[in-house]
Parts: structure tokens; C-alpha cells; sequence
């Protein structure tokens, strides 16, 4: 997994870092998201442990997540691995002009 794909998966984890969240606030969090990678991605993460889904007993039927306590032990190493990726994002840009200029 490259630190790229760890950011997009974790803007997710943040969001639920600081409150349980429904689908669709997560979304508008998120707006660079599409519903398909955000449906996609908090599957992935339940699946690893590190969301939960809880259905609620509302009409209409309403499904919450929240970060497990795995989850949250993810948070400052995931977060310092984002920092140093954004401190070399310039660098990061060149290879991928060089590799598409290929």
C-alpha cells in the first residue's frame, strides 16, 4: 500500500477518530471521495478490524461507524507517516511526471 492510498483510507479513520459517524456525513466530509471508494474503503477497514459498523434501530434503517480501539492505536504512527508524505510531495509529483512522461 502506498502512503497515497494510506491518506485516502485514513481521511476516513480520522473522521471517525473524532465521532461516530453515518455514511453520508463521512462523505460529506470528505468530498474528494467518491460513494463507491468510500463504500469500498470503510469495508476494507471493518474487514481489518479497524471500523466497526453498527445498524441502528431507526426508520429508515441506519447504519453508523465508528474507529475500534485498534483503530485508534493506527492514528499518531499513520499521522507521522502522512507529514513526512506531504513534506516530499514535490518530490513525490516529479517521479510521477517523469514515469508519465515515459
Amino acid at each position: 500500500m502506498t502512503v497515497i492510498e494510506i491518506s485516502k483510507r485514513w481521511s476516513v479513520g480520522r473522521e471517525l477518530c473524532e465521532r461516530p459517524c453515518r455514511f453520508n456525513e463521512l462523505r460529506r466530509a470528505i468530498p474528494a471521495v467518491t460513494q463507491k471508494s468510500l463504500s469500498a474503503t470503510l469495508r476494507r477497514l471493518e474487514r481489518n478490524g479497524i471500523v466497526e459498523r453498527e445498524v441502528l434501530g431507526s426508520r429508515p434503517v441506519a447504519v453508523e461507524y465508528r474507529i475500534t480501539a485498534l483503530g485508534k492505536t493506527m492514528r499518531e504512527p499513520v499521522d507521522v507517516l502522512l507529514a513526512r508524505a506531504a513534506a516530499q510531495m514535490p518530490q513525490i509529483e516529479q517521479a510521477r511526471a517523469r514515469y508519465d512522461a515515459q
